[in-house]
């Protein structure tokens, strides 16, 4: 279990924060946590502004490949996979890998590249429907943050029951600073559950995840 940053090769998107906080009501968070058609290619305010394929999960992918020694043949699960753009690249850098995703998002699912189709399952990821040790790596990025606490311990132990041998990596939002919290606070839309650091090792521990972690800061 250690904090490593796998999406370090990932190029960060421009936010404008202020004109996001203007924006941002109760309207709007209600639309965006649909994640739905305006969540994922509606306009900026409303969550990404567009989200297409365009190799950026690449690197990515190349990192987390080396980091569990993956090899063809072998079974990885995206927990948050959108529209599974890094399944599919995870598949490039790999051939041979079995790669999977699972999201809650029927648009995103449909908007998966031919490539992914049939690997790519609509479900919640507090109850992930694949048996127990049966993917030899699963990845959650920028996802968990998005249920309450009681569901997020939940679907950190779901994590750990399907992946062999602790072999997990989550992202989560987080800040380091006072000054960084009040910066997400303007940001956010989607986030039920977020904290410093140290609050998340504590669920972490309550959940008895034994993965590696990392922090979305904005």
């Amino acid at each position: 279990m250690a904090e490593i940053d796998l999406l370090k090769a990932l190029p960060q998107s421009k936010r404008d924060i202020r004109k996001r906080a203007e924006e941002k009501d109760p309207k709007v968070i209600e639309i965006s946590r649909q994640y739905g058609e305006m969540y994922f290619d509606g306009p900026r305010e409303y969550g990404y502004g567009g989200y297409r394929y365009d190799g950026r999960w690449l690197p990515v992918a190349r990192d987390i490949i080396a980091h569990f020694q993956l090899k063809p043949g072998m079974r990885i699960l995206d927990v948050g996979c959108a529209k599974g753009f890094l399944v599919k690249d995870l598949m490039i850098c790999c051939p041979g890998l079995e790669a999977f995703g699972l999201d809650i998002s029927d648009y995103a699912l449909k908007q998966c590249p031919p490539d992914v189709m049939g690997r790519l399952h609509l479900g919640n990821c507090v109850s992930l429907p694949f048996p127990d040790a049966s993917f030899d790596a699963v990845l959650s990025i920028n996802t968990l943050h998005n249920l309450e606490r009681p569901a997020l311990v939940t679907a950190l132990k779901e994590i750990t029951r399907v992946t062999r041998q602790n072999k997990a990596f989550v992202q989560v939002d987080s800040y380091r600073t006072p000054e960084q919290r009040e910066l997400f606070l303007d940001w956010v839309l989607t986030a039920k559950f977020h904290d410093y650091p140290q609050g998340w090792l504590d669920v972490f521990r309550e959940a008895g995840y034994a993965g590696d972690w990392f922090w979305t800061i904005v």
